[in-house]
């Protein structure tokens, strides 16, 4: 193998995704700060995200997300739930209440990945009504691309960066199951969504699902019946998990997005875990978890177990940020797996 030609230099450390040109130019396009997009509005804000992933891997966005990973301003709120069950909705109705308290609002819809382009299925933007004037809010579709989770690295720092600008950020993920846990990663208020009368009830005693939400809400209450008989199963199925005497016990809500009812409901328990969290330290000991979750993803993804194994042998240097972190293993494990030393 060739050493020390950039193209290959550049493959090695996650450039597989564009152009060999656009490679060589993200490398040496200027990273803009955190206080200059949070000063540029919308636009800063787009073409922040663009970089994320032309500039996917170069030490300049690593050190951007860092600082975005150590300065976040925003709540985050993962919605989940099955397809059909009415989180576009649900998110319509949330930034649109967001924004009437005042507060800036992100939203990353990550939608299922075309076979042929990798790109977004369905285009989530095409189904939240929002202003295109408004500064305080930007949506942002992103594809799951081939992760069963639901969440792709690169949706995971653009979370991470708007997080940094925005008052509130909204994931609505592609959907749940047994293996679509990737939403509690990055969220720290996971919203379940469940559609009465969708025969989800076996669903609901299944532990990979219920460990998940912090928060669980109804959907299209205006059913009536087969509402109410939803939310006594997701009660029913929530009273089998064991929980300690400080552990948070997930509230279920009912609500319709249409019709406007139950949203005061459901800002309440959201806010009720809020605080919850801000006790005794909770959110700093969630959010240092899911640092490390994404480093040890991030290696297990590129490197698979034999990188873990060489991670766990390499220190890391003090107040290294995750995605620092990231950039400085694909470099070493990257040159070993390319015949350097």
């Amino acid at each position: 193998m060739v050493r020390n030609r950039p193209a290959e230099r550049l493959r090695a450390v996650g450039f597989t995704e564009i152009g060999t040109s656009a490679m060589v130019r993200a490398m040496t396009r200027p990273i803009p700060s955190l206080s200059e997009i949070r000063a540029g509005g919308k636009p800063a804000v787009a073409r922040a995200l663009t970089l994320i992933e032309t500039a996917h891997g170069s030490e300049g966005l690593a050190r951007l997300l860092d600082e975005a990973t150590a300065n976040p301003k925003a709540d985050v709120i993962g919605l989940t739930g099955p397809p059909g069950v009415g989180k576009s909705t649900l998110t319509n109705a949330l930034i649109a209440r967001a924004r009437a308290e005042g507060r800036s609002v992100g939203v990353v819809a990550v939608d299922p990945s075309s076979r042929f382009t990798g790109g977004a299925l369905l285009g989530d933007r095409t189904r939240l009504r929002t202003d295109p004037e408004d500064q305080g809010v930007f949506v942002r579709s992103m594809a799951a691309r081939d992760r069963l989770g639901g969440l792709s690295d690169h949706a995971v720092a653009a979370i991470v960066l708007m997080r940094a600008v925005y008052d509130l950020v909204l994931v609505e993920s592609v959907g749940i199951g047994q293996s679509e846990g990737d939403i509690a990663s990055v969220a720290d208020t996971v919203l379940l969504c469940i559609q009465p009368g969708s025969g989800d009830s076996l669903q609901f005693m299944k532990a990979g699902v219920m460990e998940l939400p912090d928060v669980v809400c109804v959907t299209k209450a205006d059913m009536g019946d087969p509402a109410r008989r939803a939310l006594a199963d997701v009660a029913g199925a929530l009273t089998l998990a064991s929980h300690g005497p400080d552990d948070w016990i997930a509230p279920v809500v009912m609500v319709s997005s249409t019709a406007g009812t139950g949203l005061d409901e459901l800002a309440a328990a959201v806010a009720a875990h809020a605080a919850w969290l801000d006790a005794a330290g909770r959110r700093a000991v969630l959010r240092a978890a899911q640092a490390r979750d994404w480093v040890a993803d991030a290696i297990r993804v590129r490197f698979g177990l034999r990188g873990l194994a060489a991670v766990a042998a390499v220190s890391a240097p003090a107040g290294e940020g995750p995605f620092g972190a990231i950039r400085r293993l694909d470099g070493v494990l990257g040159a070993r797996l390319s015949g350097g030393p």
